[in-house]
């Protein structure tokens, strides 16, 4: 019996360790796990910045592109409002002639009812 007690109190221990290596196991895959995510953290940080950056850059070269066509478009359009105002201070006395011609113009006449 001593024998079987014996034997059964090894069997408790060999489980402990195992249980304990088991446990030391979990351990070390878990400082595994947070060792890589703080790695994969860091390196999606990095992979974030130089995105960043150059979209950045990418911005600053359109954004150049940008303000360049907007001084063009301002220049061209200065330059088609004068021309337009120079035409309009040139044909004012044509357009004014043509608008009293057709105000005071006029061709009186009866009406076909009106009898004499």
């Amino acid at each position: 019996m001593a024998q079987k007690t014996e034997g059964i109190q090894q069997l408790l221990i060999a489980e402990k360790k195992a249980t304990e290596r088991v446990n030391e196991a979990r351990k070390r895959k878990a400082l595994r796990i947070k060792a890589a995510k703080k790695e994969g953290d860091a390196e999606i940080l990095a992979f974030k910045n130089e995105k960043e950056n150059q979209y950045k850059q990418y911005e600053q070269e359109i954004l150049g592109k940008k303000s360049d066509s907007e001084a063009q478009i301002q220049v061209e359009t200065n330059k088609k409002i004068k021309e337009l105002d120079a035409m309009m201070k040139q044909n004012r006395g044509k357009a004014l002639g043509s608008i009293l011609k057709l105000l005071f113009d006029i061709d009186v006449k009866l009406h076909e009812n009106v009898k004499l």
